[in-house]
Formats: structure tokens, C-alpha cells, sequence
């Protein structure tokens, strides 16, 4: 009898040990024993949540998508060299658009970059990783009203851990300096010298 009980006890812990790694949400209930309906609909399924009631089950997959990372500016000065960013630049009004790929290790560029010259690129966001993300002028920065060129660009991505959303132009001072300074990582394609 005393073998008996012993061999029980050993059961009653197997089983346990198995429904909790059975994959069910609730490793107390035993698989054998369907948990009740708790909605009016018996078409319903188990673990739904009651009909009209507005918070999901734990368990209930969601369609809500992740919310997209911040983009901030990253720091001005020498950075860590490390950035994954997609480049298009625009080189006049009708010219088709130059994609470039730009991967940055500690300011050495990645082999799956396409930059036309990715070392000088990775070699100047090490130095400042802020000139892909020039700040708006202020109302009190005045920019000069001369004009640079059609070109345009957009740079998005990731510098040092901090997400890159940027467009760049040069239809005046203020934009023409931004691009400038950011030459290197926008490509000699972009007809800014």
C-alpha cells in the first residue's frame, strides 16, 4: 500500500510537471478538462473574451503594431562610428533617384554597404555622427535666400543607437550648409562638391 501511495505521489507530480509544459496559458487546469465558456456563444473560442467586454484576454493576439523608435538628433562631435542608414539622393528635378546603403563598424564600413565611397562616409559620421540630422533654423537664424541647387536627399536609419529621420536640400543658406557638411555621407552623386 505504502509503494502504492508512493507510486501515486510520483504520478500526480509527472502530470503536473507535463501540462505545465504542455503549452497551455493556465498550466493549473489539466488538458482533459476544457475550461467553461464564459461568452453567450457556444461558436466562441476558449479563452475569447466575454461578448461586450472591451479588455482582450492575455492571451488574445492583437493586430496593434509596434511603435516606430523616436528619432532624436545624435550627438555633435566624435561619435561611435556604428550606423545602418539608407541614403537616396534626388540630383536634379526629373533624374532618377541614387539609393545607397551605408553600414558603419566602429567607423569602417560593412562589406553589404553600396556607398560610392563608404570609407570617407563612416570615417565622417565617427567624427560627428550630428550631420545626418541637421537642427531646423530657429525664428531667430536667418538664412541667406540664395539657391544651391535642385538636389535633394533623405537619410534614414540609425547613427550610434539613435533612429535618423533627415531630408536635406539646398534651396537656401541654412540648407546648402546642412548639406555641406554632411557631403561625405550624401555621396559625390548628389552634385554638391
Amino acid at each position: 500500500m505504502r509503494d502504492f501511495r508512493m507510486l501515486a505521489a510520483v504520478l500526480a507530480v509527472s502530470a503536473g510537471l507535463v501540462s505545465g509544459c504542455s503549452g497551455t496559458p493556465d498550466s493549473s487546469t489539466s488538458p482533459a478538462t476544457p475550461a467553461p465558456s464564459t461568452s453567450g456563444s457556444p461558436t466562441a473560442p476558449a479563452g475569447s473574451p466575454p461578448a461586450g467586454s472591451a479588455t482582450p484576454s492575455p492571451d488574445t493576439e492583437t493586430t496593434v503594431a509596434a511603435p516606430a523608435p523616436a528619432t532624436s538628433r545624435p550627438s555633435a562631435g566624435p561619435g561611435q562610428g556604428n550606423a545602418e542608414l539608407a541614403i537616396t539622393v534626388v540630383p536634379s528635378q526629373g533624374a532618377p533617384e541614387l539609393d545607397f546603403t551605408l553600414v558603419c563598424s566602429a567607423g569602417t564600413p560593412a562589406a553589404e554597404s553600396s556607398h560610392p565611397n563608404a570609407v570617407a562616409a563612416c570615417a565622417a559620421l565617427k567624427a560627428n555622427p550630428g550631420i545626418v540630422a541637421p537642427a531646423a533654423p530657429g525664428s531667430s537664424q536667418p538664412c541667406t535666400q540664395q539657391y544651391g541647387g535642385p538636389q535633394k536627399a533623405t537619410v534614414t536609419g540609425m547613427v550610434d543607437g539613435v533612429a535618423v529621420d533627415s531630408t536635406f536640400a539646398r534651396t537656401n543658406g541654412c540648407e546648402i550648409s546642412a548639406w555641406d557638411a554632411a557631403k561625405d555621407v550624401l555621396g559625390a552623386a548628389g552634385g554638391a562638391s
